[in-house]
C-alpha cells in the first residue's frame, strides 16, 4: 500500500494516539481527530496528555516532521479509524453512541475505494451498525471497504505491542477483509489473521472475557483463603509449581476500559447462555465490595482502640501498576466509597500528579500519616517497601 495516503484517526486517547503517532513516523500523513480542545491543542503541540513509555517521543517526532496533526473536525482521507470509547448505559448495556457520532462525522469525507476501521472493542454487530450508519447519511458503501481490527495492546507497552502483536482483521465482505489486511501489514510486524468482522468483533470480546474469568477465580480464591487463615500468596506460587497450572494473581477487582466491561456485551447479547462469563463478572465485581468491607472493618477497629478516626492511605488509583490510566478502576471505586461514608483517605497515585475528585498525596508522606495503609495497585514505587499491612490487596508486599 502507497504511504504516501492519508489516514484520519478518530479519538485521540489511549489507542487512537499511539496509532496515530506510529503510523505518522512510518510515512503516512496522519489528520487526527479529537472532541476536546485541549487534547487538540497538547497534540499539535508535539506534547501528550497521557501517560505510556515512548508515546512522547513519538508524537514529537510526527509533529515536528509535519506527518501528524490534530483537529476537532474530520478531513478527507483514504484511511479511517475510529477508536473511541464504548462504556455502557445502565444495567450494563453495550453503549455505542460514539461510534455512532464519529461515524456521522466521517460521512462527508468517504469516497469510493476508502478504507474505514473499526478499532473499538464493540458488541458483535457494530461494523454492520458502522455500514448501515453511512448508508443513512447517505453513502455508496457498496464502494468502501469496512472492517473491523481490534486493539489488543497492553497499557505501559503499547508503542511495542502495536508492532509486534498479532491481528485480527474482519471485513463486512471479503475484498474488505483483504484491503484492510494490506493496511496493517505496512507497520505490523505480527502477523494480519483474516476473518469476518462479527468473529473479529467476538474474538475481542472473549479474549477480555477469558482474562476476566481466570481472575474471577483468584480472587474468589483470595476471599476463601481470608477464611481459612492461608496465605493466598503462598498457595497460588505452590499450585503454579504443577506444569499445567497459572494460576493468575489476585486483586482489588478488576478495572479498565477492556476487561471489566467487554465481557458484559457478550452477556447482554447472549442472556441465560453466557452464565460464566457473567457469574466471572459478578465475582470480580464482588470482590472490590468486599475490599471496601475489610477496609472499613480495620479502620473501625484501629477507631475503637484508640479513640479516634483512622487515616487510611489508599495506596494506587490505576487500574493496573505503573500506568495513569483510571478507568473503571476498582482502586478509584474503593477510595471514593470510603470518602462518601466518611472515612478519612489519604489518595495516592504516582502517575498523576492531580484529580478533580481526590487530593493527592505522595506516599511517602501517606504513608508516614496512614493508621491503615490498604495497597490497591502493585505500582514500582510501593515496592520493597518495609511495613506491616494487613491490608495487601495487590500482593505487592510478598
Amino acid at each position: 500500500m502507497n504511504q504516501n495516503k492519508k489516514i484520519c484517526v478518530i479519538g485521540l486517547g489511549y489507542i487512537g494516539l499511539p496509532t496515530a503517532a506510529l503510523l505518522a513516523n512510518r510515512g503516512y500523513d496522519v489528520h487526527g481527530v479529537d472532541v476536546v480542545q485541549s487534547t487538540v491543542d497538547t497534540i499539535n503541540k508535539g506534547q501528550i496528555h497521557i501517560v505510556e513509555p515512548e508515546l512522547d517521543t513519538f508524537v514529537h517526532s510526527a509533529v515536528n516532521s509535519g506527518k501528524l496533526k490534530a483537529s476537532l473536525t474530520p478531513a478527507t482521507a483514504e484511511v479511517f479509524i475510529i477508536a473511541v470509547p464504548t462504556p455502557f448505559h445502565e444495567g450494563y448495556v453495550p453503549n455505542v453512541d460514539y461510534i455512532v457520532s464519529a461515524t456521522k462525522a466521517i460521512a462527508p469525507f468517504v469516497k469510493q475505494d476508502d478504507i474505514v476501521i473499526l478499532e473499538s472493542t464493540s458488541p458483535v454487530g457494530t461494523t454492520d451498525l458502522v455500514e448501515e450508519t453511512l448508508q443513512n447519511e447517505n453513502v455508496d458503501t457498496s464502494k468502501l471497504f469496512i472492517a473491523h481490527c481490534p486493539e489488543r495492546v497492553l497499557p505501559g507497552h503499547i508503542m511495542r505491542e502495536l508492532v509486534e502483536n498479532d491481528r485480527i482483521v474482519g471485513g463486512t465482505t471479503p475484498k474488505a477483509t483483504a484491503k484492510t489486511v494490506e493496511f496493517y501489514k505496512t507497520f505490523v510486524e505480527g502477523e494480519v489473521l483474516s476473518t469476518d468482522a462479527r468473529t473479529a468483533e467476538m474474538a475481542k470480546l472473549t479474549e477480555n472475557s477469558f482474562r476476566d474469568t481466570n481472575i474471577a477465580f483468584a480472587n474468589e480464591l483470595s476471599i476463601l483463603c481470608d477464611k481459612f487463615g492461608i496465605d493466598v500468596w503462598e498457595l497460588i506460587s505452590l499450585t503454579n509449581r504443577h506444569p499445567r497450572v497459572n494460576v493468575l494473581n489476585p486483586g482489588a477487582g478488576v478495572g479498565g476500559h477492556c476487561i471489566a466491561v467487554d465481557p458484559w456485551f457478550i452477556v447482554h447479547a447472549g442472556g441465560d447462555d453466557a452464565r460464566m462469563i457473567k457469574t466471572a463478572r459478578e465475582v470480580n465485581t464482588y470482590k472490590t465490595e468486599w475490599a471496601i468491607e475489610k477496609i472499613k472493618n480495620t479502620a473501625l477497629t484501629f477507631e475503637k482502640e484508640n479513640g479516634r478516626k483512622a487515616k487510611i492511605a489508599c495506596m494506587g488509583l490505576a487500574f493496573k501498576p505503573d500506568i495513569d490510566d483510571l478507568r473503571e478502576s476498582p482502586a478509584v471505586y474503593i477510595t471514593k466509597s470510603l470518602m462518601v461514608q466518611g472515612f478519612d483517605v489519604l489518595a495516592v497515585e504516582p502517575n498523576i500528579e492531580s484529580h478533580d475528585e481526590f487530593e493527592i498525596v505522595e506516599y511517602k508522606k501517606a504513608l508516614e500519616e496512614a493508621d491503615v495503609v490498604t495497597f490497591l495497585v502493585g505500582h514500582n514505587e510501593f515496592k520493597g517497601l518495609e511495613i506491616e499491612t494487613e491490608l495487601d490487596f495487590c500482593g505487592i508486599l510478598n
